[in-house]
């Protein structure tokens, strides 16, 4: 099958009930031929990086918005924009040019801050996000966050990380074998949003930058300026 195939049998395992959990069919307007709406904006299947983010949107947000984008994000949005900066800063690149997708593809109840329990999150790990690095086969998976990143460690058979600091770096990294010889590597970052990067600077200012471009020398992707 190609890519697209095997892309599109996610989509349909997503559209099922999982538990309790709202599906985007759930919400007019809302369902499209993605794992997440985070891929319509950024859905080259053959990047050499692929984004991985937690979770896409809760039934308070989606009860209240206007409508569906056609990117699926804002890219007003301050989580976003630092995305971008950090993309283009350290890997050359545009959020179109790399697959973004989200670990867990169900709605969450409640609001955006919401929490998911972790066993859900390791769920979606084994079902959707491992299919989906295999099938894209990248040479480098960011995780955004350290739930998002320890669900993948989890399932891929690695112990958790206490903390984002042991997250970040290459002594917590691990390899998905993608076929024949090749592996994607996966690292963890911390989250986009104003709250994750003033934590992961705060006792260290410009901490967050010095985790990216360490990240690009590793895994050979430097952005050349």
């Amino acid at each position: 099958m190609t890519k697209r195939e095997q892309l599109d049998a996610l989509v349909k395992a997503r559209k099922l009930r999982f538990k309790d959990y709202n599906r985007l069919a759930d919400y007019p307007g809302f369902e499209c031929d993605f794992v997440s709406p985070y891929s319509k904006g950024a859905h080259e299947m053959d990047s050499d990086v692929m984004i991985l983010l937690q979770d896409w949107s809760s039934h308070v947000a989606l009860s209240q918005s206007a409508g569906p984008s056609e990117l699926g994000r804002d890219p007003n949005l301050p989580t976003n924009k630092n995305l971008d900066v950090l993309l283009k800063t350290f890997l050359g690149k545009e959020i179109s040019e790399t697959y973004a997708t989200n670990l867990f593809p169900y709605i969450k109840p409640g609001g955006l801050s919401s929490r998911i329990p972790f066993a859900d999150l390791t769920y979606a790990a084994e079902k959707f996000a491992l299919p989906q690095i295999r099938i894209i086969a990248p040479k480098l998976v960011i995780c955004l966050g350290k739930n998002t990143f320890n669900a993948l460690r989890v399932v891929s058979g690695h112990p958790r990380c206490p903390d984002m600091a042991s997250a970040i770096g290459p002594d917590a990294a691990f390899k998905v074998h993608v076929g024949g010889d090749r592996s994607a590597v996966v690292w963890a970052q911390a989250h986009p949003g104003v709250m994750g990067q003033n934590n992961r600077n705060r006792q260290h200012p410009g901490r967050v930058h010095e985790d990216w471009r360490r990240m690009s020398e590793e895994v050979g992707l430097l952005a050349r300026h």
